[in-house]
């Protein structure tokens, strides 16, 4: 339980990084593509933020 208080966050963090990513390449194609590249990774990311949040702490 210890290394999955430690590696969802980071793994959160690194969704963030993707998200930033897609939506820099969503802007960069003036909208043209799918919003899906900044979207998904974002849900991702606030899934494991929350998840990491709500483990039990011992």
């Amino acid at each position: 339980m210890k290394k999955l208080q430690k590696f969802l966050p980071v793994l959160a963090i690194l969704f963030a990084g993707v998200t930033c990513i897609g939506a820099g390449y969503v802007l960069l194609n003036k909208g043209q593509v799918n919003a899906g590249y900044a979207v998904v990774p974002c849900v991702f990311t606030v899934a494991l933020f929350s998840a990491s949040r709500n483990l039990p702490k011992k």
